[in-house]
């Protein structure tokens, strides 16, 4: 037998391979759905590329490979039988369990589990029982004993594995900080090089505030952190946003890594940012000690009321794997979206038949994957009657029921490349639906149907004035969210207010805890009102007086989205960097009109100020005489990585602009020439190049350089050119009256902890989504959301 059982693998022994130290092994997940080793069917892990496969996907990986030999993981689940007292008897040993096994069902403890293992060779389905040492080659034992004891996939994702590993800088303990007079804001933060106001990097030295590098899902900047450290030599720059009182992301240039810096509280402190007092009073009472009259958690979660649980299609829920519950509250409404439903789980069958050879890989699989176990109800299946669970037990037969599904191949893709997605710290669920989105609208270039964020994009008309030259200029941009700032100062109960803000301080100074907080009441219509009104507009130039001025700006729909998402302001910093949020209530309304925030355009009363640039001016530093010598490196073109080798003295805007911004801009729905040509005159910032585009809408492919790019567009590029609308992106505009569907409420008194549920309306009542438990609402509280989500109602 165990020469015929050589013989037979021997065909095979090449596609047999052991897995190599960086290999993923998924021996508890499908790649393309939810199924586990506690499936009906098991799992088929590939003994080649290590992938897993449900029953229902096997074929499908053979067809497309050719590879023969999986092996086959079966989990069984047996009730404990009842000890003599009436409890479970303790567990027994099974023959077999897979080691550190993560799987999509509750393992309780009422449960014993009995592993089956075998190699299975396909297309005859031929099965080898494992282990199996004397009879099989030792390539192939070795080669399973690897497969079964390997670490899990997702085991760099964990920060139990990766922060505490991150090396001490050796630069942290005698770091030199520069005595500039330097003080940082708690908002308000931008590139001291460019427009850049995200990935931003606060260089410990110096106080220097610039841009990390561009990234491959849109985030990042022009690597002007970098650039700063390479002319100065200074080491440690740490994130800006990521501060909070357990620590910060820091990152050394010098060791081309992230670092810890044991000095981190010092060293911020030097420009004025207090980490350690964030979230202690001066009695030292902490803020999470004083909570309301009735506490949001409470009201948000809608405890003390027996709700219904809800099963199905539609009612699945979502395990929470330690801070992912705002992915969980985000994908939850993305998926009852049916343009999300009908691109990713309409088209299922050809998304699944075209993906790649690696499907945990590739982004289109994956929300197709979501969009089916959130949707198809094979995770969200009521139980059975009492009595047939007491003949099903009397059977021995009964299994664990499904209750939710993990998202952990999920987040591992779309955080890859993210220090704060990619960790289980809390994070704020807006900023990952714009990750998300962004994630979208790049993975749907070539999709071949069409792109289903087009449904929340939206084009925002901003009207800049000069208060003294009384001139105006016009421009657009691309938009996705509404953000509503809290008016407070029309709260109704603003005499409570202040009342009990004056017994705070009281309670302060005598050193007592301070009385129970007030939720201030915020009528929805001030809000509003707060949005439509003018801003002053910091820093403006005005071309009309060739110097610097007062500017307003207001802000104005030039088209109204399909789905309205509003996201009230809550988060914010205090002056004493205190991470603060707005304990208000707000009277969000079901129905939403927002004609009257229609854009106008510009007015034949109005005179429009000149098309022309602010002069370049570099301001000079008397304090600090050691970087005067290297102000006229501020001056130079910025030179994108990737393009050093330029000639030396030439101007930027003869370069090529990063194909990642180009096709970012494109995938809105611009032509390509357009993105170039916006970029080029923009030095590459992608903000600046949006607004370049909407002030010249009939701009012209005249460059030398764009012709030849365009040349070398391959076909499959240029079809996509072809499907968008000239001289602007995609946007679906329409009547601005809206409906409620859905909101995700947050708890807690930062986006850095607490936890999210969203509330979604389906078959006409509020259902609530909390974690893994989908129960119908009782008391959806619409006033204490954080983001809210409108259809356009129909005409």
């Amino acid at each position: 037998m165990a020469a015929d059982l050589g013989e037979l693998l021997v065909p095979y022994m090449p596609t047999i391979h052991v897995p190599k130290t960086g290999d993923r092994v998924y021996r508890s997940e499908c790649a393309y759905s939810y199924d586990s080793p506690e499936s009906e069917g098991g799992l088929y892990v590939c003994m080649s590329t290590f992938l897993g496969f449900g029953r229902e996907h096997v074929e499908r990986h053979y067809r497309k490979t050719g590879q023969c030999v999986y092996m086959h993981l079966k989990r069984y689940p047996k009730l404990k039988m009842p000890g003599a007292a009436g409890g479970t008897l303790p567990k027994r040993k099974n023959g077999m369990i897979f080691l550190d096994l993560e799987i999509n069902s509750d393992s309780s403890s009422d449960y014993d589990y009995e592993d089956e293992v075998k190699l299975v060779i396909f297309p005859d389905h031929f099965e080898i029982a494992l282990p199996n040492i004397e009879e099989l080659p030792a390539l192939v034992t070795i080669a399973c004993d690897a497969v079964l004891n390997s670490k899990s996939p997702y085991i760099k994702q964990e920060p139990d594995s990766w922060e505490d590993e991150l090396p001490v800088s050796k630069y942290a303990n005698n770091l030199a900080q520069l005595d500039n007079g330097v003080r940082i804001p708690p908002s308000g933060w931008k590139c001291a090089k460019c427009e850049m106001r995200e990935n931003l990097w606060l260089n410990l030295t110096d106080g220097a505030v610039l841009c990390g590098r561009w990234f491959f899902d849109g985030r990042g900047g022009n690597g002007h952190a970098l650039e700063h450290h390479k002319q100065m030599g200074y080491p440690l720059a740490v994130r800006l946003g990521t501060i909070t009182p357990d620590g910060a992301d820091v990152y050394s240039f010098e060791e081309e890594e992230a670092v810890l810096d044991p000095h981190i509280a010092k060293h911020l402190a030097h420009f004025g940012i207090d980490m350690l007092q964030m979230h202690m009073t001066e009695n030292g009472v902490t803020d999470n000690m004083v909570m309301p009259r009735i506490s949001e958690w409470e009201v948000i979660q809608e405890s003390g009321m027996k709700l219904k649980p809800m099963f199905g299609p539609g009612y699945t829920g979502i395990k929470n794997m330690g801070n992912s519950c705002y992915i969980s509250t985000v994908m939850q409404i993305i998926f009852s979206i049916p343009e999300f439903q009908r691109a990713y789980v309409g088209n299922l069958p050809r998304i699944f038949d075209y993906s790649p050879l690696d499907p945990t890989q590739d982004f289109n699989t994956q929300m197709s994957k979501l969009g089916h176990g959130l949707l198809s109800g094979q995770f969200s299946k009521p139980p059975v009657k009492s009595e047939l669970i007491e003949q099903v037990m009397r059977e021995e037969e009964h299994k664990p029921l499904p209750r939710g599904i993990a998202l952990r191949m999920f987040k591992s893709l779309v955080s890859m490349g993210h220090p704060e997605f990619s960790s289980k710290r809390q994070q704020d669920a807006h900023e990952f639906l714009m990750h998300l989105v962004n994630l979208v609208e790049r993975n749907s270039i070539g999709f071949g149907t069409e792109n289903p964020s087009d449904v929340f994009r939206f084009l925002v008309e901003e009207r800049t004035q000069c208060c003294q030259s009384r001139k105006v200029r016009y421009t657009q941009r691309v938009d996705y969210v509404m953000q509503l700032p809290v008016a407070l100062e029309a709260a109704t109960n603003r005499d409570e207010l202040i009342a009990h803000e004056q017994k705070r301080k009281e309670a302060e100074s005598a050193r007592i805890p301070p009385p129970e907080r007030i939720r201030a009441r915020v009528p929805f219509s001030a809000c509003l009102q707060a949005f439509s009104e003018p801003d002053n507009v910091d820093d403006f130039w005005s071309s009309a007086l060739q110097a610097k001025s007062a500017g307003i700006k207001t802000s104005r729909f030039s088209s109204f989205p399909e789905y309205l998402i509003v996201q009230i302001k809550k988060f914010t910093f205090g002056l004493d960097w205190v991470p603060k949020k707005l304990d208000v209530s707000i009277d969000m309304p079901d129905l939403l009109d927002i004609n009257h925030l229609r854009a106008a355009g510009l007015q034949p009363t109005e005179e429009e100020l000149p098309d022309i640039a602010p002069p370049i001016v570099i301001p000079e530093d008397p304090r600090d005489h050691s970087r005067n010598r290297y102000l006229d490196d501020f001056a130079e073109p910025l030179v994108v990585p990737g393009y050093e080798a330029a000639a030396e003295g030439s101007v930027l805007m003869d370069n090529q602009p990063p194909e990642e911004i180009v096709a970012l801009i494109a995938s809105m729905g611009f032509q390509r020439h357009q993105a170039i040509q916006a970029l080029k005159a923009t030095n590459n910032n992608l903000e600046r190049a949006l607004d370049w585009i909407f002030s010249h809408p009939d701009c012209e492919e005249d460059s030398e350089s764009v012709s030849d790019a365009n040349d070398a567009e391959n076909s499959s590029t240029a079809n996509i050119i072809s499907e968008t609308e000239p001289g602007g992106p995609r946007v679906k505009d329409g009547p601005g009256r809206y409906e409620l569907f859905g909101f995700i409420s947050h708890m807690g008194t930062s986006t850095m902890s607490g936890h999210y549920v969203c509330h979604i309306k389906k078959e006409g009542r509020w259902v609530l989504f909390n974690d893994h438990k989908v129960c119908a609402s009782e008391r959806p509280p619409k006033d204490l959301g954080y983001m809210y989500f409108y259809r356009r109602m129909p005409l």
